[in-house]
C-alpha cells in the first residue's frame, strides 16, 4: 500500500450474479450484453448432466441465438486460441456478438482471448499479444464481451482481467492482459462445482487459498482487496477439506465458489507472489497442474516473504486461529505455514517436488522461466539463485 497516503484503483467483473441455480437466469441479464452468444464449454460433464442445454434455453427463451464454438479439457494452448479464433471470424462476428465461457479457469481464459483477438487481426495468432513473447502488440480495439460461468472454484477467472495461455514448444505461460478482458458478467453458481472430482477440488481450492494469501502480502496490496482477501481466506479455511470429502455438500461448494470469486478479484487489483510466480514454470516444463503447483510453492512463498510481511501474515494466523491469540508474530506464521503444509496432506497434494515429476536438472529452466508478472509482486526479491535454493530444498 502506498506508504505517504491512500490512493488506489479497483476493478471488478460488471455485474456478478452469485447463487445455487443462477444458471438459469443467465438469459434474462445477458440480453442487456447481446443477441448471439458463441460459447466455449471447459467440461463433457457439465453438458452430459443438462447444465450447458439449460444455459442455452435460458438464452433461447431471451431470444439470443447460441451456438457451441468450442469444448476445451487442458489449459488453453497458442493453438488453441488461433484455431478457435479463426473458426470463429470465419462465421462472421457482428454488433451484438459476446463470447459465454462455461468451464473452468482454462474455459475462461480460452473465451476471453478469442474475445480479444476476434476484434483485432493485426496478427493471427495470440503469441504476439502475449506478455514477454512475440510482437508485444496491444488491443486496438475493443474485445467482444465475455460472459463467464465457472465451473470450478480455484482460478477466479471469472473477476481477472487476463487470459492465460501456455506453450509447451517453446515452453512459456504468459498473460494476455487488458482491462477490457474483464467480464462483462460473472454468473456464479456454486451448483456446477458440485461434480467436481476430489482431486480437482483440492487442487483448484489450494489455488485459491494460494492467490488469498498472495495477493494479501503482495507489493501491490491494496485495501479493498485486502479485505476481500481476508473475508475469502476464512471461507476456504473452513470448507476445502468438506468440499473434497463431501462433494454434495451445498454449504461447503458455495464458501469455495464465494473465495475463489474473492481471490479473483484481490489478484486482479492487487497481484501475486512467488507462488505464482513458479507455478507456470513447473506446469509448462514438468506438466504439473496449476493449483497444485501453488500448494506446493505456497508454504515456501511464506518462508522466504515472512521477514518482509511479518505483520501482514501474523494477522492472517490469528485469523484463522482466532481460538489462540497469545503466541508471538514468529510463532503464529509458523503455525500458519504447519497449517497449510497439514492442508495440503490432507486433501492428497504431494508435498515433493520429485513426487510430481520434477527432475534436479530441470531446476534451472525453471527458475529461468519464472520472472513473469506475479513474481514481480513478490514482497521481496529473490535471485536466481535463492529461488534455485528453495526448488531444491523442497525437491
Amino acid at each position: 500500500m502506498n506508504a505517504s497516503g491512500l490512493s488506489y484503483d479497483f476493478a471488478g467483473p460488471g455485474q456478478i450474479l452469485f447463487g445455487w441455480g443462477r444458471r438459469r437466469e443467465i438469459g434474462l441479464h445477458a440480453r442487456a450484453i447481446g443477441r448471439r452468444a458463441w460459447i466455449i464449454c471447459g467440461s463433457n460433464t457439465v453438458a452430459r448432466q443438462g447444465a450447458l442445454a439449460e444455459i442455452r434455453e435460458s438464452l433461447h427463451d431471451e431470444m439470443i441465438e447460441s451456438f457451441e464454438l468450442a469444448r476445451l479439457s487442458h489449459e488453453p494452448e497458442v493453438a488453441d486460441v488461433d484455431l478457435t479464433t479463426e473458426q470463429l471470424t470465419e462465421q462472421g462476428i457482428g454488433e451484438g456478438d459476446f463470447l459465454v465461457a462455461v468451464g473452468g479457469g482454462a474455459a475462461i481464459d480460452l473465451a476471453k482471448a478469442i474475445a480479444a483477438l476476434a476484434t483485432n487481426r493485426q496478427s493471427r495468432t495470440v503469441r504476439d499479444y502475449l506478455e514477454g513473447v512475440g510482437r508485444g502488440l496491444r488491443l486496438e480495439n475493443d474485445p467482444l464481451p465475455v460472459v463467464a460461468v465457472p465451473t470450478t472454484a480455484g482460478a477466479g477467472a471469472e473477476a481477472t482481467r487476463n487470459a492465460v495461455i501456455s506453450s509447451y514448444d517453446p515452453p512459456f505461460k504468459k498473460s494476455l492482459r487488458d482491462h477490457r478482458l474483464l467480464p462483462r458478467l460473472a454468473l456464479v453458481d456454486p451448483e456446477l462445482t458440485a461434480t467436481m472430482p476430489a482431486r480437482i477440488t483440492a487442487a483448484s481450492g489450494m489455488d485459491a487459498i494460494t492467490q488469498l494469501i498472495e495477493s494479501y502480502i503482495s507489493r501491490k496490496a491494496q485495501p479493498i482487496p485486502q479485505a476481500l482477501a481476508m473475508q475469502g481466506l476464512l471461507l476456504a479455511a473452513a470448507s476445502i477439506v468438506e468440499a473434497v470429502r463431501q462433494p454434495t455438500s451445498r454449504i461447503a461448494r458455495e464458501r469455495m465458489a464465494h473465495a475463489a470469486l474473492l481471490s479473483g478479484m484481490a489478484l486482479a487489483n492487487s497481484g501475486l507472489g512467488l507462488a505464482h510466480g513458479v507455478a507456470p514454470a513447473l506446469g509448462t516444463h514438468c506438466r504439473v497442474p496449476h493449483g497444485v503447483a501453488c500448494a506446493m510453492m505456497l508454504p515456501a512463498a511464506i518462508r522466504v516473504n515472512r521477514v518482509e510481511r511479518q505483520r501482514e501474515l501474523a494477522y492472517l494466523a490469528r485469523r484463522l486461529f482466532a481460538a489462540d491469540q497469545t503466541h508471538s508474530d514468529a510463532v503464529a506464521i509458523d503455525r500458519l505455514i504447519a497449517w497449510v503444509e497439514s492442508l495440503s496432506r490432507e486433501i492428497g497434494i504431494p508435498a515433493r517436488l520429485a513426487e510430481v515429476g520434477v527432475l534436479p536438472e530441470q531446476i534451472p529452466a525453471i527458475v529461468g522461466d519464472s520472472r513473469g508478472s506475479s513474481m514481480s509482486g513478490n514482497p521481496v526479491e529473490v535471485s536466481d539463485e535463492q529461488l534455485a535454493e528453495v526448488l531444491y530444498a523442497i525437491l
